[in-house]
C-alpha cells in the first residue's frame, strides 16, 4: 500500500462551486481504476470549520505502485497540471490499514495529519504507539477507514481517516488538541465529495510489515 496526496491551495475568494462540479462530473472516472485502493475526493473551504484557506486535496491509498505511476503520468493527472499547474505530490509507504464499523457507509469527512519522528526517539517505538493508535480507532462507530503510511526520507507518519458523519471528524479533531494520550489521528479536517474505492479488498488489513 502507499499513500499519496496532493493540495491544490486556491484564492481567498475563490468559487468553491467550480471544485463542487469538478469532482461531480469527473469523479467517477477513477471508480474502476485498476490499481486504486480509494481516493478521497477531499475540500475545505476558508472560514469553515476553522479552515484558514479554500483547498482541494484529494487523498489516495494505492494497492499497487505501477497503477500510482500510470496515474501521475496519465490524462487524469495531466488534467490537474493543466487548470492548477504541476503541485507537489506527497507519498509514504502503508503501515497499516483497517476498515472500520462504518466501511459500508458513504464517507461525509476525513481527517489528515502529519507527524515528525523525532530524531532521538526509537522509530519502531513510535510506529508501534501509533499503530495501537489506529487499532483502537478502527473500532469506533462512524470510522469508515483508517490508516497509517511513513515517508523515510524526513521520518515523517501521516495519519488518515475518512469519517462517515462530520461530527466524529470534528470530535477527532478536538479530541488531538486536547489529550496528546488521544488515538484520535486528527489535525487537518476535509469535506469528501466523492469517494472512488475500487479496489479496498486489495489494501491488506492490519499492520503492513
Amino acid at each position: 500500500m502507499h499513500a499519496m496526496q496532493y493540495a491544490i491551495t486556491l484564492p481567498a475568494d475563490y468559487d468553491m462551486q467550480i471544485i463542487r462540479h469538478r469532482v461531480e462530473s469527473r469523479g467517477h472516472l477513477l471508480d474502476d481504476f485498476a490499481g486504486l485502493g480509494l481516493k478521497a475526493y477531499g475540500v475545505r473551504e476558508r472560514g469553515v470549520d476553522g479552515s484558514p484557506v479554500n483547498q482541494y486535496a484529494p487523498f489516495y491509498l494505492w494497492a499497487d505502485p505501477e497503477a500510482m505511476n500510470r496515474f501521475l503520468l496519465g490524462d487524469g493527472f495531466r488534467g490537474v497540471v493543466r487548470d492548477f499547474g504541476r503541485p507537489v505530490v506527497q507519498h509514504w509507504q502503508g503501515l497499516y490499514h483497517r476498515p472500520g464499523p462504518a466501511a459500508d457507509a458513504p464517507p461525509r469527512a476525513y481527517t489528515r495529519r502529519t507527524e515528525t519522528v523525532a530524531e532521538d526517539a526509537d522509530a519502531a517505538t513510535v510506529i508501534a504507539r501509533a499503530v495501537a493508535g489506529h487499532e483502537e480507532l478502527a473500532t469506533t462507530d462512524g470510522v469508515h477507514t483508517t490508516a497509517l503510511a511513513l515517508d523515510p526520507r524526513h521520518w515523517e507518519l501521516v495519519h488518515f481517516t475518512l469519517w462517515a458523519h462530520t461530527s466524529h471528524a470534528s470530535h477527532a479533531s478536538h479530541a488531538s488538541h486536547t489529550s496528546h494520550a488521544s488515538p484520535w489521528p486528527a489535525g487537518d479536517r476535509y469535506e469528501v465529495l466523492h469517494l472512488s474505492a475500487p479496489g479496498t479488498g486489495r489494501l491488506g488489513t492490519g499492520r503492513q510489515w
